[in-house]
């Protein structure tokens, strides 16, 4: 069965030509049942390999929130790359992997009893904190933990702020280094996040400013740091042009070598930036309407079971199946499956009419899809396919 979908130059320029014609290719298939998401294998290697390697000495951590689904960690640490995990659950996956603990690292600065019980059974030594009941927990648990204080830095300019609920300023940020060590924790550094889907590349320049100050301070406090931990935040395309992952780095690289000491460690903990746009939700429209002078139009993935970030501010790009005939546009309102009111996805949509059983395609929808979804009202979980 070969289907038609209308696709436009924006379409072109956000998913790249060979992830397109994979999809297709695919879609071409009988007995297609959404909704489901796929996952370009050479895309998401080509980002995995690529993410890093313009900052010198850099090693990289993919944070397994984005995307926890185990062929997408099977492929990336058959590429050698380490994992940020955050949870035991997160831990669990990585074990069936038979991971080694040198390649994990936890950067939630609130950790669960149970999950800092496990990392310390598999022998995880490196872990963020912004507080000193946290300190006290690592002392408990990990007491040859090597910790690094979670600074609080601008997000302005991304999509998906994080600056409210982690972080502490600089005088803070100084008191819980000397607590650790007094505590005897090894006190090797500081992390920052610029917030998730950062398109300002200010952002770094101000986070690495803040960093170079704390960094100083600790040092005439006789605390010797070695790492930096840049955090996540690089952009994917959702529905426009973003600042490029190497123009990030070659910056963020020269800013760490003229303030940093030249033996200085450097992670990295993308998630979105490795997998985002490298996957394709796949979905069925289901329904339409005409309410007052809005259009209305119902898909089989929704906020609950997919699209969570799409009441956060993130902005799809989408391709609907038309047939042969090209058909004009109009303004869409794009809803989930389920029977809540919250579940809309987005407004003022402009896309060609679709019939129902058309399939629709969300572009850049690999990160913070399948990781957030519930079966809320008994809607199904997108199964994820590697193509």
């Amino acid at each position: 069965m070969l289907r038609t979908f209308q696709i436009d130059k924006q379409h072109a320029s956000i998913v790249p030509e060979s992830t397109l014609f994979k999809t297709l290719k695919y879609l071409d298939r009988g007995n297609i049942e959404t909704p489901f998401l796929l996952i370009d294998k050479e895309k998401l290697r080509e980002k995995a390999k690529m993410i890093g390697s313009h900052i010198r000495k850099a090693r990289v951590f993919y944070a397994v929130k984005a995307n926890p689904d185990v062929k997408i960690l099977k492929c990336i640490n058959n590429l050698g790359l380490g994992f940020e995990v955050s949870s035991e659950g997160e831990l669990e996956v990585l074990s069936t992997l038979n991971v080694k603990p040198d390649r994990i690292i936890s950067s939630n600065p609130v950790k669960s009893l149970k999950f800092l019980g496990m990392a310390a059974d598999y022998g995880i030594s490196y872990f963020a904190f912004d507080s000193s009941e946290e300190i006290r927990k690592l002392v408990q648990y990990i007491p040859n933990a090597h910790v690094y204080v979670r600074l609080s830095v601008p997000n302005e300019g991304s999509e998906w702020p994080l600056s409210k609920k982690f972080g502490v300023e600089l005088e803070d940020a100084l008191e819980l280094l000397r607590f650790a060590k007094n505590k005897g924790l090894n006190t090797v550094g500081i992390t920052f996040h610029v917030g998730s889907q950062c398109t300002n590349p200010y952002n770094w320049n101000i986070a690495l400013d803040k960093a170079k100050t704390l960094w100083d301070m600790a040092e005439n406090n006789g605390i010797h740091l070695s790492l930096l931990n840049l955090g996540g935040g690089y952009p994917i395309q959702y529905t426009k042009s973003v600042i490029s992952i190497e123009s990030i780095e070659e910056n963020v690289n020269e800013l760490i070598f003229k303030r940093f000491p030249e033996e200085i460690i450097i992670h990295i903990e993308p998630g979105r930036a490795v997998v985002g746009d490298a996957g394709i939700l796949v979905t069925t429209v289901h329904g339409k309407a005409s309410r007052g002078d809005e259009n209305w139009l119902y898909i089989d993935v929704g906020v609950f079971n997919g699209l969570m970030e799409s009441i956060g501010g993130i902005k799809y790009s989408y391709i609907v199946e038309t047939g042969k005939s090209s058909k004009p546009k109009k303004l869409w309102t794009v809803a989930g499956p389920s029977c809540d009111s919250f579940d809309v996805i987005d407004t003022n949509v402009q896309l060609p009419e679709p019939d129902v059983s058309s399939l629709m395609l969300i572009l850049s929808s690999g990160a913070y899809t399948i990781s957030y979804a519930s079966e809320f009202n008994g809607f199904s979980i997108p199964k994820t396919i590697l193509i």
